[in-house]
């Protein structure tokens, strides 16, 4: 299955422009659960919402969006409280299965697409939306398509942050330190640019191996490209390949490759996500393989202004640059066990609403899932930004992740598979193998 990419094309338009219906009605934003959008008064009773997201970091837009908007909406209703329950990906990840075994899940949560969300579908954990996005016009505000990843059964269950792609960002004054005139096209070009930072003591690549998903989401970049195109997992899952087929085998030895090569820091599988964006963002390593999320908060760092961004290279003459993996966001889902379920759902409203208008404010809104009205160029972006912005117009095709695509069981034992070659070599095939003893145990 080639995925769909209906859902990028209105990204970025002519002219890097786009349009938002969910700015203009003030009236509308200020969602309540009156009927003529008022803010709350002192009779209503108090609630408080339980907030879970994944931007702990202050220093981050993404967790400037998500106070800003929040603490308007406690201004203007006083007798609603928003509980904040901040943490790194990983571990909300590992704290929502404890909450959902338990059928605790918060008021508000995060999900990741497709197959990651399926299981709390199942458990009958989350609220369906679909009679929230209806109001005020909020569905409409979304990118065509990109809905469909989060819903089940005509059901939509969680409404995206973010609309990206994986690229590769780098440093280019440690570029310019190394002697490389231009970012690598080619695999074997990647690698004699590794090697060439190494020999002026730069590291050349960063990575937050803890969390098992950076490494795959790099691995599965390049199985895009020894496969030639999108499509492997589906056609892994549809009988028509294995995981012991070449393009595999290949792109197990092609990251082994990359590690043998010297390319990532000490410790990689030590150091988390945001200590790998941190590492990154303070100029201490050239390039850094992640989603446009991240452009923002790159962009607004202390290396910021050095920091450019292209595409993954092809792999032994394999691929085409233009197909990238594809990473429609983690996305923001209601208990359907919530004490204050309509309450939620208007703030949960309002926060969409407001969502694209206040990223563009704060200049990270390239990325985001839904329409955003202004002119990025007029607005100060910055010439990253317009880079992120110009590849996403361009992209051709794409994958989804692993753990978005297999069921958990593989998933895990993937995750882990991956995360082991940061630490010793092995043998590609027994790799393959190992994954497709999971996948047949796990049908």
């Amino acid at each position: 299955m080639r995925t769909s990419l209906k859902w990028m094309s209105l990204a970025v338009a002519a002219g890097l422009m786009v349009s938002l219906t969910a700015c203009g009605n003030k009236d509308k934003d200020n969602t309540t659960s009156t009927d003529n959008g008022s803010a709350s008064t002192g009779k209503a009773e108090n609630v408080t919402i339980t907030f879970q997201n994944i931007y702990p970091d202050p220093n981050t837009p993404l967790y400037k969006v998500l106070h800003q908007i929040s603490e308007q909406y406690m201004k203007d209703h006083p007798n609603v409280k928003i509980e904040y329950d901040s943490l790194d990906t990983d571990q909300q990840k590992l704290k929502l299965k404890t909450q959902a075994a338990s059928k605790e899940v918060p008021d508000i949560t995060m999900v990741n697409p497709a197959a990651q969300m399926k299981d709390f579908v199942d458990a009958g954990l989350l609220a369906p939306l679909n009679d929230m996005i209806d109001k005020n016009g909020l569905k409409d505000t979304f990118q065509k398509g990109i809905l469909d990843y989060y819903s089940f059964n005509n059901n939509v269950y969680a409404l995206p942050d973010g609309n990206n792609i994986g690229v590769m960002f780098y440093n280019k004054k440690m570029f310019q330190q190394a002697g490389i005139t231009a970012p690598p096209t080619t695999f074997d070009d990647l690698i004699a640019d590794v090697k060439a930072l190494k020999a002026k003591g730069i590291t050349p690549m960063v990575t937050g191996e803890k969390d098992t998903w950076t490494g795959s989401f790099l691995f599965m970049n390049i199985l895009l490209r020894t496969n030639n195109g999108p499509g492997f997992l589906s056609d892994v899952a549809a009988g028509k390949k294995t995981f012991n087929d070449p393009a595999f085998v290949d792109a197990v030895d092609s990251l082994e490759k990359l590690v043998q090569a010297g390319a990532f820091q000490d410790g990689a599988t030590s150091m988390d996500y945001n200590a790998g964006e941190t590492f990154f963002k303070s100029g201490k390593a050239a390039m850094y393989y992640m989603g446009t999320w991240a452009t923002g908060a790159i962009d607004q760092s202390e290396a910021g202004a050095d920091i450019g961004v292209f595409k993954f290279p092809t792999v032994n003459g394999k691929g085409n640059s233009d197909d990238y993996m594809l990473a429609p966001g983690s996305a923001f889902a209601i208990s359907a066990n919530s004490k204050h379920l309509q309450e939620t759902k208007d703030f949960l409203n309002y926060f969409m609403l407001q969502y694209p208008k206040v990223s563009f404010e704060l200049k990270n809104a390239v990325s985001v899932a839904q329409k955003v009205d202004g002119d990025f160029k007029a607005a100060g972006y910055s010439s990253l930004q317009m880079e992120v912005a110009a590849l996403k117009a361009a992209v051709k095709g794409g994958d989804l992740s692993f753990d978005n695509t297999m069921n958990p069981a593989t998933s895990q034992t993937h995750l882990t598979s991956i995360q082991n070659l940061f630490v010793q070599q092995v043998d590609p095939k027994s790799v393959a193998q190992e994954h497709q003893s999971a996948f047949e145990a796990n049908k």
